[in-house]
């Protein structure tokens, strides 16, 4: 993942016209939301977290996107007093599954345990150079950890030490999917809205004034009704759904689990 923290007074106003979603909903630091970051088209540059920081915010969006996203991002400051500070120097791991927080409780420091209990979810606080958050991608419980990237292997072999087994991305997506979590690059680009994606629930409409990049595309997508719309399978018996399976209805013909 990148690591990018917004500061600057201003920071606020800025990301309330960059992003659909509303960071006004972040009451208090360490709250966090998702949302999309959208082109003036509608279209879904990425997606990412944001969390609410002591002093401004912190992104966490997509590697694979990291260069088109912080471009965008420059692009788009137009004139706002704000600072962006990619934090390539961090790591994040994460530990997910209903025993997470209590196995990785045991390995940290009393302070980081005590934190990682306080913490509900989609909340994330720092515990010194650490930034723990109740987040993840999987559907399950479980936290992501940001840490130096210099004490990374250490920590991640104490995880393994732990008799916590790591898991490659093939893994990981039978549990995105599972959840109905949208992975980008596949179910949702530049070429796709939110609300074709079924991710209209990340689109913060209200108050009206507040024009984020995309809104008027969103807006007469919504009015004229939505053309093609992302929809969840289920399995009737035991299986593995993964990408560029062929998906056939009786009576209509077939087609991939992921076609647009």
């Amino acid at each position: 993942m990148t690591v990018i923290d917004v500061s600057g007074p201003q920071a606020k106003a800025w990301l309330q016209h960059l992003l659909a979603n509303d960071v006004e909903r972040l009451h208090s630091p360490g709250r966090a939301l998702y949302s999309t970051m959208l082109n003036e088209r509608g279209g879904i540059v990425d997606d990412m977290i944001v969390y609410r920081l002591e002093e401004g915010y912190r992104l966490v969006v997509n590697a694979s996107t990291r260069n088109q996203d912080l471009a965008w991002m420059q692009a788009h400051l137009d004139g706002f007093k704000v600072q962006l500070n990619e934090r390539s120097e961090l790591a994040m791991l994460a530990i997910q599954g209903p025993q997470a927080r209590h196995k990785i409780s045991e390995l940290v420091t009393q302070s980081r345990g005590n934190l990682i209990q306080m913490l509900k979810p989609f909340e994330g606080q720092a515990d010194g150079d650490w930034f723990i958050a109740r987040t993840g991608y999987t559907g399950e419980d479980g936290l992501e950890i940001v840490l130096p990237a210099n004490q990374a292997p250490g920590f991640f072999n104490d995880l393994v030490g732990a008799g916590i087994s790591p898991i490659g991305l093939g893994a990981r997506d039978t549990l995105r999917v599972e959840a109905g979590m949208n992975l980008y690059g596949q179910d949702i680009h530049q070429d796709v809205s939110p609300l074709a994606s079924n991710m209209a629930w990340s689109i913060a409409w209200e108050p009206a004034t507040r024009q984020f990049i995309g809104r008027s595309a969103l807006e007469a997508e919504r009015a004229g009704g939505v053309q093609h719309k992302l929809v969840g399978l289920v399995l009737e018996e035991r299986g593995v759904l993964r990408a560029h399976q062929v998906v056939r209805i009786a009576n209509v013909g077939e087609g991939e689990d992921h076609q647009w």
